[in-house]
């Protein structure tokens, strides 16, 4: 697994982030995730709280993408892999009460992703670079 760097630490919750799933028939999905943060160096975690197109292609495959970029900077990230669903323990109680202190909707899942291949997003001839893998 990868570690994510202290700038991209920074730029994960100080930006908008979009996970992006694939289902069962090759098709792309992509929506904000809020709630995204850094759970350690090689994790990121959000709440799920809609139940709908992510949840049932993370359900079906566990595959997963995050994209985050400071639009002013040009600077991004993209991180890929795979997805772990929570629904009881600290994890989850941690989850529930994040959410609970920042007024957002019922979680079905606290959603763990394994941080496993990191790609630039940056503007330019590097973008879409592999960084880390």
């Amino acid at each position: 697994m990868v570690k994510l760097t202290e700038d991209m630490k920074k730029m994960i919750p100080e930006q908008l982030n979009f996970l992006s799933t694939v289902d069962e028939n090759g098709f792309p999905q992509v929506g904000p995730k809020g709630s995204m943060r850094v759970f350690d160096d090689t994790h990121l975690i959000y709440n799920e709280e809609t139940a709908k197109h992510a949840l049932h292609n993370l359900q079906n495959n566990g595959r997963a993408a995050v994209a985050v970029v400071d639009r002013p900077n040009l600077k991004g990230f993209r991180f890929e892999g795979t997805a772990h669903l929570i629904d009881s323990g600290k994890i989850f109680d941690d989850a529930v009460k994040f959410g609970e202190e920042r007024h957002l909707p019922k979680m079905y899942y606290a959603v763990i992703i394994d941080v496993e291949r990191i790609y630039k997003l940056d503007a330019g001839p590097t973008a879409g670079d592999l960084i880390a893998d």
